[in-house]
């Protein structure tokens, strides 16, 4: 793809990207795939994944209390325990606010190690790189932020993400649908968002603006991105996920140089 060319142009010491559509195949890629990249908070749709394993595996409930007096592991996933940021420390009711939060995550890590006796780093690792056969990501550390990956392993995530293997299809549709509509919050690096919408674990386009998206990317985009200058996108109307890695830290640039890439990984896609 012509369109996945266009990296070269990022001002970044090394970047990949590729894109595959939604029966798996490889619409095309660019870039060292092998090359293992910092993933910062794309690190956390790999841990919600394990979690709803963890949960129709039955060692946990999504509406179990986990978190601060009131929160579940739905708002953990929500981001709407109330937790703050980079701190344990309550902040909102659960369910009334949008608080984008690390240590959300890290709660849920450890919420899930002590339900099922495994560590977190080895249930992700037993749960879903092993069986989608990502050999090269490990995740040592905070659930929130600490992962290292490939393009080729994350384009194995991503045609799961579109084609589930590992759960349920229905779980799935769950976790890319809005939880708790109409919060607003700070998408971190694009201000405000009214509504800020997620779903368990990966953010939803919807109608935000400014985004990281393209401005054709549809409303039911779902994906993260992190702050190590990577993100992970699924759009179902174009049937096809894209991921790209940088080492360059979130900035500017990438504000910049990210929607009209995906514009161009789209119009690429529906020329086809």
């Amino acid at each position: 793809m012509q369109s996945l060319r266009t990296i070269e142009n990022w001002p970044v010491p090394t970047a990949a990207a590729a894109v595959v559509r939604a029966d798996g195949s490889l619409a095309g890629s660019h870039g060292p795939l092998d090359h293992r990249f910092a993933l910062a908070s794309v690190t956390k749709p790999l841990a919600a994944y394990a979690a709803l394993v963890a949960y129709e595996e039955g060692a946990i409930e999504l509406d179990e209390p986990a978190g601060p007096e009131g929160s579940t592991v739905r708002h953990l996933l929500a981001h709407t325990s109330g937790l703050a940021f980079d701190e344990h420390r309550a902040m909102a009711a659960p369910g009334t606010r949008r608080l984008y939060s690390n240590a959300g995550f890290e709660v849920l890590g450890d919420h899930i190690t002590k339900a099922t006796g495994i560590p977190f780093a080895e249930y992700v690792h037993q749960a879903v790189f092993e069986p989608l056969g990502m050999g090269s990501t490990t995740l040592d550390g905070s659930p929130a932020k600490d992962g290292v990956s490939t393009v080729r392993d994350l384009v194995r995530f991503a045609a799961e993400l579109q084609a589930p293997r590992l759960l349920d299809v229905r779980t799935v549709a769950e976790a890319t649908s809005v939880v708790h509509p109409g919060l607003k919050g700070v998408l971190p690096g694009y201000g405000i968002q009214s509504p800020n919408d997620w779903g368990l674990g990966l953010e939803i386009r919807d109608g935000k603006s400014p985004h990281w998206t393209g401005a054709a990317s549809s409303p039911r985009t779902f994906g993260h991105f992190g702050q190590a200058g990577t993100f992970l996108w699924v759009d179902p109307d174009a049937r096809a996920a894209c991921v790209a890695l940088a080492d360059r830290a979130f900035g500017p640039w990438a504000v910049e140089a990210w929607p009209p890439f995906t514009d161009a990984v789209l119009a690429e896609l529906a020329a086809r």
